[in-house]
């Protein structure tokens, strides 16, 4: 499953897990979980994670993984009040933040669709109060037919401009991010470097770039040399190998390279998991960030 069907299906999860479950389990999420030793910030997209298995649940395989913060994509669609502060409880009991969220169906290269997406956008920014979320992940959308390449890119930027005024007054910072064209062929924003361009020209401090390297590698190659250009407008890396968005080691990217390279740029930003693990999640997910603990 990708993360943009995963959105349909998300608001299934259930939010409570019975007391049996919390009990069994209880013992073992700070006994498993290492000290934050990374050199960065890490963090676990939630939809790779157990997707079957109640929300509450999901968050203490995250937090016995040894991870500090998760990244939700509309898993809390339909919540009521208290579902929220019920959620902000269990993340604090578990020491972890939601760090991003992502969710918002509108398309940023439409101009057409522009004051839609804004409001979709205004309506979505009180959620991310209730969980506490400093973070919001943007989607340019598809294609247009009849518009341009040069107009699509143009009415990116305008969406973007206008949605980063509504975002500071929550003090939310945007992120945009690409999509390879296997996965989406009608998809806008496929190149990295077109993505960079537009955070550039968008000139706003609250909105960056989501670097996904599973989606560039299968699109443009040549991760490394972009990051050394670019890093100033990475606000976010996401993680995951090729072929088969698995974990790093599985496939053909070179991940403690590119770690090493993150570090000695100085990247302050989240780096997020974002494979489906083949074997043991926790097991998965704790190699992961081994990986990057010792770069």
């Amino acid at each position: 499953m990708q993360r943009r069907k995963f959105l349909g299906a998300a608001a299934a999860s259930a939010l409570a897990v019975p007391r049996a479950v919390l009990s069994a389990h209880a013992g073992s999420f700070f006994s498993e979980a290492s000290a934050d030793s990374s050199p960065f910030p890490l963090s676990v997209m939630l939809w790779t994670v157990e997707p079957k298995l109640a929300f509450d649940q999901r968050l203490e395989i995250v937090a016995q993984a040894g991870y500090h913060a998760c990244q939700l994509v509309n898993e809390y669609k339909g919540w009521s009040s208290e579902d929220f502060a019920r959620a902000r409880r269990k993340k604090d009991v578990l020491g972890i933040t939601f760090d991003a969220t992502s969710g918002i169906h509108g398309s940023l290269c439409d101009p057409a669709q522009r004051e839609a997406t804004l409001r979709e956008i205004r309506d979505h920014l009180p959620h991310l109060v209730e969980l506490q979320s400093p973070r919001l992940i943007l989607l340019s959308g598809n294609r247009v037919p009849g518009l341009s390449h040069a107009q699509m890119h143009a009415a990116c930027v305008e969406t973007v401009r206008a949605a980063a005024d509504l975002a500071a007054q929550k003090n939310i910072e945007l992120l945009i991010e690409n999509i390879d064209p296997e996965e989406n062929p009608e998809y806008f924003l496929t190149s990295v470097n077109e993505g960079f361009a537009i955070v550039r020209e968008v000139n706003r401090p609250n909105v960056k770039f989501l670097y996904d390297f599973f989606h560039d590698q299968i699109a443009e190659g040549n991760l490394i040399a972009k990051l050394e250009k670019n890093i100033d407008v990475i606000g976010l890396v996401h993680i995951a190998d090729v072929p088969g968005r698995h974990e790093p080691g599985t496939g053909e990217i070179n991940y403690a390279n590119i770690f090493r390279k993150l570090r000695d740029l100085h990247y302050r930003g989240n780096i997020a998991m974002e494979f489906v693990p083949i074997a043991n999640t926790v097991q998965s997910l704790s190699a992961a960030r081994q990986l990057v603990d010792h770069v």
